[in-house]
C-alpha cells in the first residue's frame, strides 16, 4: 500500500522561518506590534498597496498594524485567518520578487462578527479607519449618501447593527463618543475624485438623520483626509497560487500581485495622531487635486492613446504597443512635450521623473495590460484625460496638433469597430455605432458627425481651431490601416 502523500505545510507565523532566503519578510516582530488601524475591504489592491506601506513602517513604529474587515464575504477572512493574517505579494518585474506581508494581525468579516468589529472600531488604539471599496461601496448620491439606497435605509432603521461602510463609520463614531474616546481619521483610498471630501458629506448626512447633536460633533472633531492611489494589481490566479507556493516551499491560499511602481498621496489632515506614513514613500500633500490631474494626464491621458492608436496598429498589449519604436516615441513627445507644459507647478512633484515611471511601467513585459480594456468608455475618458488639456492648451496658445492625434484616433476606433460589426464598451455605445457606420473616411463629415456628441466635446466643438486641427489629424490617419497609421505616429513622433 502507498504511502500517504504528506500535505504541503502552510504560510503561518510557525513557518516563516521556513521560507527560502529570497523571499523577503517581516522586519520586526509581529507579536510586538498593536493595531492602530482598521480598514473596510481587504481586497487585492490594499493588500499589494496600502498594507505593504504599513508593512514598511511597522520595524520603527510598531503602533499601527490592520485590522482588516470584510463588509460582505467571508473569503479574505477564511484564507487569511489560518496564516495568521500574513500573504505573499509578487512583485511583476522582468524578474518576478517575492515579499511576505505581515502588517494584517486581524481578519473579520463584519456580518458574522459584528461584535468583534464594533469592538475594535472603538478601541482607544484605533486612531485610524481606511477604505478600499470602490466608489460603489459609499452609496452616494451627487451630494451626499444616497438615503434611498437600500443598504442605507436598513442601518437607518436600525443603526446599531450596521451593514453599509457609512453605517459602520458613524455607529464606531458613536460608540467613542458616549465612551469619551478620541475619533478615528477616516482615510478613502479609493480612486474617487474629492474622496475624503465626499465621504465627509455623506457621513455627515447619514449622521443627521440619527442626531444633530452627534453630526454636529462629526463635523468639528472627525477628519476626511483626501488621498489618491495608483498601482497596477492584476487579479490572483490559480498560476499565481501555485508559482508562490513553489517558490515558497508552503501553501498560501491567497497571495496577490502588483508592477513594482506604487504611489499613495494623503493629505496631511489627520486628528488623533498617524502613522509616519511619509518614512514609507507616502507623499504627504495638501493638494491632492494637483496630483489626480497629473495622473489624468500623464498616464492616463498616454493609456488612452495607445489603447486606440495601439489598437489600430493591431496590438493587444500596452507592453507590446510600447516596442513599437513609432507609437513609442509618440507617446513619449505628447507626454513631454504637450502634456507636461498644461500642469501646474506641484511642491514635491518633478515632472520628468514621473514621465520616466510611466514610461517604464508601461515597458513592462510581466503586466499584461489589454487595449481593448483601457478603450471601454472613451466617451466618458477623453474629456478628462485629453480634451481638459486642449482646451487649456488653446487658451495657452499652445499646438494641439498632436494631442488631437489620438482623439481622431478614437473616431477612427470606432468607426472600424462599427464596421466589424464589433460591440463598443461605452454610455454612448448606441449613438456612436450608427455615427460609426455612417462614416465615409471624409474629415469634414466624419468629425462633424462626432463633434455634435456634446457630452463628449462641449464648447470645443464651437472652436474653429479645435475642428480644424481635429480634421486635419483624421484626414492624416485616412483609411486607419497600420500603414497609414504607424507614419503619421513616425512623424509627430519624430521617429525617421
Amino acid at each position: 500500500m502507498a504511502s500517504p502523500v504528506p500535505a504541503i505545510r502552510r504560510l503561518s507565523d510557525g513557518t516563516l522561518a521556513a521560507l527560502p532566503a529570497g523571499v523577503a519578510v517581516p522586519a520586526y516582530d509581529r507579536a510586538s506590534t498593536s493595531i492602530g488601524i482598521v480598514h473596510f475591504g481587504p481586497g487585492a489592491f490594499h493588500r499589494a498597496h496600502q498594507a505593504v506601506y504599513i508593512d514598511d513602517l511597522l520595524a520603527g513604529d510598531p503602533d499601527w498594524a490592520i485590522c482588516a474587515v470584510s463588509l460582505h464575504s467571508a473569503g479574505v477572512r477564511d484564507a487569511l485567518r489560518p496564516q495568521d493574517g500574513l500573504y505573499t505579494l509578487a512583485l511583476l518585474g522582468e524578474r518576478e520578487r517575492l515579499r511576505v506581508v505581515g502588517s494584517i494581525r486581524e481578519v473579520l468579516c463584519a456580518p458574522q462578527e459584528r461584535e468583534a468589529v464594533l469592538a475594535r472600531l472603538a478601541d482607544p488604539g484605533v486612531r485610524l479607519v481606511t477604505l478600499t471599496i470602490t466608489e460603489k461601496g459609499y452609496c452616494l448620491s451627487a451630494d451626499g449618501v444616497d438615503l434611498a439606497h437600500p443598504d442605507i435605509a436598513a442601518d437607518l432603521a436600525s443603526p446599531r447593527t450596521p451593514g453599509s461602510a457609512i453605517g459602520w463609520l458613524v455607529e464606531g463614531l458613536r460608540l467613542r463618543r458616549g465612551r469619551g474616546v478620541a475619533p478615528y481619521t477616516v482615510l478613502s483610498c479609493d480612486n474617487l475624485a474629492d474622496n475624503g471630501g465626499r465621504l465627509r458629506r455623506a457621513v455627515l448626512q447619514y449622521a443627521r438623520q440619527l442626531d444633530e447633536g452627534f453630526a454636529g460633533w462629526i463635523e468639528a472633531e472627525v477628519a476626511f483626509p483626501r488621498s489618491m492611489v495608483d498601482s497596477i494589481t492584476p487579479a490572483s490566479d490559480d498560476a499565481l497560487r501555485e508559482r508562490v507556493s513553489a517558490r515558497l516551499g508552503l501553501d498560501d491560499a491567497w497571495p496577490v500581485q502588483r508592477e513594482p511602481y506604487t504611489q499613495w498621496v494623503v493629505e496631511d489632515d489627520f486628528r488623533n495622531g498617524r502613522p509616519p506614513l511619509e518614512r514609507a514613500g507616502v507623499v504627504l500633500s495638501a493638494d491632492i487635486a494637483g496630483y489626480d490631474r497629473a495622473k489624468l494626464r500623464l498616464l492616463n491621458a498616454p493609456h488612452s492613446a495607445l489603447a486606440y492608436l495601439g489598437s489600430l496598429l493591431e496590438l493587444d498589449t500596452v507592453a507590446e504597443a510600447m516596442r513599437e519604436p513609432c507609437l513609442a516615441a509618440f507617446v513619449e513627445r505628447l507626454m513631454r512635450e504637450d502634456i507636461v507644459p498644461s500642469l501646474p507647478a506641484l511642491d514635491g512633484f518633478d515632472p520628468e521623473a514621473y514621465v520616466e515611471a510611466i514610461l517604464a511601467r508601461f515597458r513592462n513585459p510581466a503586466i499584461r495590460h489589454l487595449l481593448a480594456q483601457i478603450a471601454w468608455d472613451g466617451s466618458q475618458k477623453l474629456p478628462v484625460r485629453l480634451l481638459g488639456t486642449i482646451a487649456e492648451a488653446l487658451e495657452a496658445d499652445r499646438p494641439i496638433a498632436r494631442l488631437c492625434v489620438p482623439v481622431a484616433g478614437w473616431m477612427c476606433f470606432v468607426r472600424r469597430q462599427a464596421t466589424r460589426g464589433i460591440a463598443l464598451v461605452d454610455p454612448l455605445a448606441e449613438a456612436l455605432a450608427r455615427i460609426g457606420r455612417t462614416c465615409t473616411g471624409d474629415p469634414v463629415r466624419d468629425v462633424d458627425a462626432f463633434l455634435r456628441l456634446d457630452s463628449v466635446f462641449g464648447a470645443l466643438s464651437g472652436d474653429p481651431r479645435f475642428v480644424h486641427a481635429l480634421r486635419a489629424a483624421y484626414a492624416r490617419l485616412g483609411d486607419a490601416l497600420p500603414g497609414a497609421v504607424a507614419a503619421v505616429l513616425a512623424d509627430e513622433g519624430g521617429v525617421r
